[in-house]
C-alpha cells in the first residue's frame, strides 16, 4: 500500500518514507508508528491502542510514547504546535489528520520521486495564487484561499493533488508547464490570481493541460468582502465543487479518446453521464460504465461508490416498491464502508438509504459523518434537509438546502435540491412556495421524476388553480400511470406521526386535482 499526503509517500510495502526523490531516514517502530496513525485516521487513536499495537502490550511511559510521536512528526515535517498533520486530543489521543490518498498497488516514480500519474487518476497541482492587490500584507489571505482549495480537492474520489508544500515552492516564480509535467507527472495546472479593490474581492482561476498547455476551463468568482477566514472557506468550496465537475469532462473526452480504455477511463465516462442529468437512460449508461470499470479493475472503489450513487438515485426516484432495491444498495455500501470506512460519499449514500426507508434519524446522523469528512458535499447538506422533513420538523428544511447552493451554486443536483425545498414547502402547507420550488426544478431538469408533477399538482390545487394542476396530474401519470392516492399514502418514506398529518393534505390536494382513490 502506498499513501500520499502533503508531499510525502509512504510505502508499506518496501517501508520507505519519501520526500520526492529523498528517502527519509526512520526508525522500524516510529515507521510502525506512521502507518497505523494513517490506517486509522479515521478516529482519535488513544495511548493504550498505540502501546497493544506497536509494543505489544509492555508497558511503555509516557515520555517514551511522547518521545515516539515527536519523531514521527519531524519525518513528516510537523510539529506539537502546529500539528498540521498529526494532532493531539488531550486526554483522548491523537489522529493523523492530513488528507491522505492511498494506492493499493506499486505506481511508477518520475524522476522526482512523486507518483506518475498521468496515465492514471488526474493529477493536479494548485500553484499558489498571485495577489494582484497593491497591498503586499493580502499575501496572507491568498495564500490561505490556495491552501483552502488544495485542501478540499484533496477529499475528491478520483483525483491525486500534489501537497502544498511542493505546490509552494513554485511561489513568485515562472512556471514552465513542460517542467512540471516532467518533474511531478501532473496532468494539470491550476492557476489564478486575487484582487482586492475596495469592498470587493475578484478571483480568477484557470485549468490548463500540462502536455498541450491549452485552458480546459476558467472561472471568475466576484463578490463582497465579508469576514476572511470565512471567504477562504467558501471559495475553496465553490471552485472546488466546480472544477470536480470539469474535470470529469475533461477525463470522460480523454478517456472516450483511447485505444484501450483502463478502469478508471470507464470511472469517468460513467461519471459524465451522471453529470448530464439524472434521467433514466443516462442512470443506465452510468451504470454499464461503472460495470466496465469493475470488470477490468474490481477493488476499484470509486466505481463501486458511483454504482452505489447511480442504484440510489433510481430507487428513491420510484414511488412505490423502492424498499426492496435500497436495502440491496444498503448491503452494497456495507461492504464499502467495511473496507474504506472514512469514505465521505458512501456515508452520505448510506444516510440516503436510511432517509427513504424511515430511519431519517439514522440517515442525518450518517450524511453529517459524510460532512466531517468532507466539509463541501453539497448534498449531505440537502438530505439532511430531507430528513428532518420526515422527522416532522420541516420548517428546518430550507437552511440545509441554501447551505448545499451556498456550497454548489452551479451542481448538477441541485434540481433535486429544489425537490427538498419543495416538498418541505409542502408538509408546511405554503403552496406558493412550494409551486416556486417545484417550477425551478422542473426548468433545471426537464427529465424530471413523476413524485415532482404530483406534488406541484397537490400544491396548486390548494391554491385553486385547478386546470394547471390537473395539467402536471397529467403529465405525472404519465411517467407513472398506475399510481393513485392509495399508493401516495403507502409510498410515505416515513411513519413520524406529525409527517402523517401533513401528506394527508397533500393527498386533499391531489383528489382536487382529480386523482383517483385506488
Amino acid at each position: 500500500m502506498r499513501y500520499f499526503f502533503e508531499d510525502l509517500s509512504l510505502d508499506t510495502d518496501q517501508r520507505e518514507l519519501r520526500r520526492g526523490e529523498e528517502m527519509i531516514a526512520i526508525a522500524p517502530q516510529v515507521f510502525d508508528l506512521l502507518e497505523y496513525l494513517i490506517g486509522h485516521r479515521e478516529r482519535v487513536v488513544s495511548k493504550d491502542d498505540l502501546i497493544n499495537t506497536i509494543w505489544q502490550g509492555r508497558a511503555v511511559s509516557d515520555v517514551a510514547l511522547t518521545t515516539r510521536l515527536n519523531s514521527v512528526r519531524r519525518a513528516v515535517g510537523d510539529s506539537g504546535d502546529e500539528q498540521r498533520v498529526i494532532r493531539t486530543f488531550p486526554r483522548k489521543g491523537v489522529r493523523f489528520i492530513a488528507a491522505v490518498r492511498e494506492t493499493p498497488g506499486p505506481t511508477t516514480a518520475t524522476p522526482g520521486g512523486l507518483p506518475s500519474v498521468i496515465s492514471g487518476k488526474p493529477s493536479l497541482i494548485v500553484l499558489p495564487f498571485a495577489n494582484l492587490s497593491p497591498d503586499p500584507e493580502q499575501d496572507y489571505f491568498v495564500d490561505g484561499v490556495t491552501e483552502s482549495l488544495t485542501t478540499d480537492l484533496s477529499r475528491m474520489a478520483g483525483i491525486f493533488v500534489i501537497g502544498r508544500n511542493t505546490a509552494f515552492t513554485f511561489k513568485g516564480t515562472y512556471v514552465d508547464l513542460k517542467l512540471i509535467r516532467g518533474e511531478l507527472g501532473v496532468r494539470y495546472v491550476l492557476q489564478g490570481s486575487v484582487q482586492r479593490g475596495g469592498s470587493r474581492i475578484r478571483i480568477n482561476v484557470q485549468l490548463i493541460d500540462t502536455e498541450t498547455g491549452n485552458q480546459l476551463w476558467a472561472e471568475r468568482f466576484d463578490k463582497p468582502i465579508a469576514d476572511l477566514f470565512d471567504m477562504q472557506d467558501e471559495i475553496g468550496a465553490r471552485l472546488a465543487n466546480q472544477l470536480g465537475t470539469e474535470l470529469v469532462t475533461v477525463e470522460a473526452r480523454r478517456a472516450a479518446r483511447a485505444p484501450c480504455a483502463d478502469s478508471m477511463d470507464q470511472y469517468f465516462q460513467g461519471m459524465a453521464s451522471v453529470n448530464r442529468g439524472s434521467d433514466p437512460s443516462n442512470l443506465v449508461q452510468a451504470r454499464r460504465f461503472f460495470e466496465q470499470a469493475l470488470d477490468l479493475d474490481p477493488t476499484n472503489l470509486d466505481a463501486m461508490v458511483a454504482m452505489a450513487f447511480v442504484d440510489t438515485m433510481r430507487a428513491t426516484s420510484m414511488l412505490i416498491d423502492r424498499t426492496a432495491p435500497l436495502r440491496m444498495v444498503e448491503a452494497s455500501l456495507d461492504r464499502i464502508l467495511a473496507k474504506t470506512p472514512n469514505h465521505a460519499m458512501a456515508h452520505c449514500l448510506m444516510g440516503v438509504v436510511q432517509i427513504f426507508t424511515k430511519r431519517a434519524a439514522q440517515g442525518i446522523a450518517e450524511c453529517e459523518r459524510s460532512l466531517a469528512l468532507d466539509r463541501n458535499l453539497a448534498t449531505a447538506y440537502a438530505w439532511i434537509g430531507l430528513g428532518k422533513c420526515n422527522l416532522g420538523c420541516a420548517e428546518e428544511t430550507e437552511a440545509y438546502v441554501m447551505e448545499a447552493f451556498r456550497l454548489s451554486p452551479r451542481d448538477n443536483r441541485a434540481f433535486s435540491w429544489m425537490n427538498t425545498a419543495g416538498v418541505a414547502q409542502s408538509y408546511l402547507g405554503a403552496d406558493e412556495a412550494a409551486v416556486h420550488w417545484f417550477k425551478r426544478s422542473i426548468e433545471a431538469n426537464r427529465n424530471i421524476a413523476p413524485f415532482v408533477n404530483f406534488y406541484l399538482a397537490a400544491a396548486l390545487a390548494h391554491l385553486g388553480q385547478i386546470e394547471e394542476a390537473q395539467a402536471y396530474l397529467r403529465a405525472g401519470l404519465i411517467l407513472a400511470p398506475d399510481f393513485s392516492i392509495a399508493q401516495f399514502h403507502a409510498s410515505s418514506p416515513t411513519d413520524h406521526l406529525t409527517c402523517l398529518a401533513q401528506r394527508v393534505r397533500i393527498a386533499e390536494g391531489l383528489r382536487k386535482a382529480g386523482l383517483r382513490p385506488e
